[in-house]
C-alpha cells in the first residue's frame, strides 16, 4: 500500500521539545483529523514501526539516537477549542493552558489547575495530570481514543487513571476530550488563573531550555512529606551540572539545558540526583519525564535493585 501523503523522512524531533535535545525521527506527520490520524495508525501498523506522540513537547525527552519509526503531532481540527454549555470539547493537541484560558473567558470554572500544566490534553489524559489541587479526571466526561482500526469512546472510568498514569497502550492515541465544567464569574476565573501563574514563576524557572518536573513526587514515608524537588535540595542537587546539563537554581526538580546539553548528560544528571537522594534518605525517585526512542540508562541508575 502507499504511504499516507506528507510523511516527512528522517525528521529533527528536538525542536519540537522544550528542553531541545535529541535525535531525528524515521518518520513524522501531522495528524488534523480523526480519520487522517486512523489512516497513520494503520500505516503504522502494516509498516511494523512502532508509533510515538510529541504534543507541546513540555514533558519529553528523546533518545539522542532519535526514533526508529513513526512520531505524530496533532494539528488542525485535533487543536480546537469548542464550547457546547458548560462543556469543553478539546482535540488532543490543544494546550491545556489554552483550555484553561478560554474556559475563564466564557466563565466557566474547573479547568483552572490546567494553566500550569504546559502539554496538551492528549498528554494530560495519557498522564493524568494535576497540579496545585487540581486534577484532570474529576472534570473529564469522556476522550475519544483512537488506534489503527478505527476510534472509540472511554469514560474516566474505563482508563485506569492511578497517580500520573492511565491504562492507555501503545497505538493507542487520545484524539478528543470533553470537560464538564461549571458557570462562573469570568473575572472571577480569570483572577484565579492570573494568581496561579504567579505562583509558578515565583517557584519555577521560565524562559530557559527545561521540560517541566522531571521526578515524580514519592509517596514513600521516608520522604517525610516532601517534594521530589525538596529532596533534591537537601541532598545538593540544586546547580548540580553534567556535561551541558544542570538542576536548576531555582527549583532543583527542573533540569536546564545550558545550550549545549544532550539527552545522555541529562540521563546521567538524573541518575545522580536520584543516587544522592537515595543515599540520603532512602527514597527513590521515580521520572516524571517521558521519554521518545531507545535511550541507555546510566549503569548506577537501578541504585542496586532497588527502584
Amino acid at each position: 500500500m502507499s504511504v499516507p501523503v506528507d510523511v516527512e523522512r528522517d525528521f529533527d524531533l528536538a525542536r519540537l521539545t522544550t528542553v531541545r535535545v535529541g535525535g531525528r525521527a524515521d518518520m513524522f506527520a501531522r495528524a488534523g483529523s480523526v480519520d487522517r490520524l486512523v489512516e497513520l495508525l494503520a500505516y503504522a501498523e502494516r509498516e511494523g514501526a512502532a508509533v510515538g506522540v510529541v504534543g507541546s513537547g513540555s514533558n519529553l525527552l528523546v533518545s539522542d539516537d532519535g526514533f526508529r519509526g513513526l512520531v505524530l503531532k496533532l494539528d488542525g481540527d485535533l487543536a480546537r477549542i469548542e464550547r457546547d454549555g458548560d462543556r469543553l470539547l478539546c482535540g488532543a493537541g490543544v494546550r491545556l493552558p489554552s483550555a484553561a484560558a478560554k474556559s475563564a473567558n466564557w466563565g466557566l470554572t474547573g479547568l483552572e489547575f490546567g494553566v500550569n500544566i504546559p502539554g496538551t490534553v492528549g498528554g494530560a489524559v495519557r498522564m493524568n495530570a494535576n497540579a496545585y489541587g487540581g486534577e484532570l479526571a474529576r472534570t473529564l466526561d469522556w476522550v475519544d481514543v483512537c488506534t489503527a482500526s478505527g476510534c472509540g469512546r472511554r469514560t474516566p472510568e474505563e482508563l485506569g487513571f492511578s497517580y500520573r498514569h492511565s491504562n492507555l497502550r501503545d497505538g493507542e492515541v487520545v484524539a478528543r476530550a470533553q470537560f464538564s465544567l461549571e458557570q462562573s464569574d469570568p473575572e472571577t476565573v480569570k483572577s484565579t488563573l492570573a494568581g496561579m501563574r504567579s505562583k509558578r514563576r515565583e517557584a519555577q524557572p521560565s524562559g530557559i531550555k527545561t521540560f517541566g518536573s522531571t521526578f515524580k513526587n514519592p509517596d514513600d514515608p521516608r520522604a517525610e512529606g516532601r517534594s521530589s524537588g525538596q529532596l533534591l535540595d537537601a541532598a545538593g542537587c540544586r546547580g548540580l551540572r553534567v556535561g551541558g546539563a544542570s538542576f536548576s537554581d531555582k527549583h532543583a526538580n527542573f533540569v536546564d539545558n545550558g545550550g549545549s546539553a544532550t539527552t545522555a548528560d541529562i540521563l546521567a544528571l538524573m541518575a545522580e540526583g536520584r543516587r544522592r537522594v537515595h543515599e540520603l534518605t532512602g527514597v527513590v525517585l521515580e521520572p516524571e519525564v517521558q521519554v521518545l526512542g531507545e535511550v541507555e540508562w546510566p549503569a548506577d541508575w537501578d541504585l542496586g535493585g532497588e527502584g
